[in-house]
């Protein structure tokens, strides 16, 4: 009992409802959508290479009308995947002597993780859409009690409408997301960064790494390089 309630009180904590279609819908009816953003080393760029950044980031965020939350999320990165493929390289190797110093060098990447741990850093943009509903449902629900000839719907004629309509708000209101997202996208880009949004499984495995920080092995996407 003592288990279950403390997981009931846990969710409770937790504000998602669900997430669909590269979409997650809070308890509260909101919209949000996730771009993961490459980062610029600004440390590296001449002064007007610089001015140039500014003036650009500047505009992008003049011309937005709706707000934004820009987040930097820190992690552990993930070498196992790399580990992994060193294993293989070693086992594959006929030289002995290549064998041992992989194995080595795989030791000592590993050991080294483990006594010092290496932070990825990932730059988020989240994107809010609040749909608003329009009344109407209950007057007209209203007005037909008093008109005493109307049809009264069955249970599941009742439902099925229900769901329509809802399924109807929630296209409408993902569509106006997704246009918001398209524009901060588009807006990255100009600037020169690069700009993805993620998708259900990247979101699930980002709130993942947000609400156990101490498990950190859960891979999450990058930002593909140019080529």
């Amino acid at each position: 009992m003592a288990i279950n309630k403390q997981l009931a009180n846990t969710q409770d904590l937790v504000e998602i409802e669900e997430i669909k279609e590269g979409t997650v819908i809070l308890k509260n009816g909101s919209f949000r959508q996730v771009v993961m953003v490459s980062g610029a080393n600004t440390a590296l760029m001449a002064e007007s290479e610089l001015d140039i950044l500014s003036s650009g980031y500047r505009s992008f965020l003049n011309g937005l009308d709706f707000p934004i939350q820009i987040i930097i999320h820190s992690r552990k990165v993930n070498i196992e995947r790399y580990l992994g493929s060193l294993e293989k390289r070693r086992e594959q190797e006929p030289s002995a002597l290549l064998q041992s110093q992989i194995g080595e060098y795989g030791q000592f990447v590993s050991g080294f993780v483990k006594e010092n741990a290496i932070m990825e850093k990932s730059f988020l943009v989240v994107i809010p859409y609040f749909p608003v509903k329009l009344p109407g449902k209950e007057t007209v629900g209203g007005m037909a009690k008093l008109w005493p000839f109307s049809k009264k719907e069955s249970k599941s004629e009742t439902t099925e409408k229900k769901n329509q309509t809802e399924d109807l708000e929630f296209r409408e209101s993902l569509n106006q997301i997704n246009q918001r997202t398209a524009q901060i996208v588009q807006g990255l880009e100009t600037i020169g960064l690069e700009a993805i949004t993620l998708s259900n499984e990247e979101l699930i495995e980002l709130f993942y790494n947000f609400y156990n920080p101490e498990t950190v092995e859960k891979e999450m996407k990058s930002i593909p390089t140019k080529t």
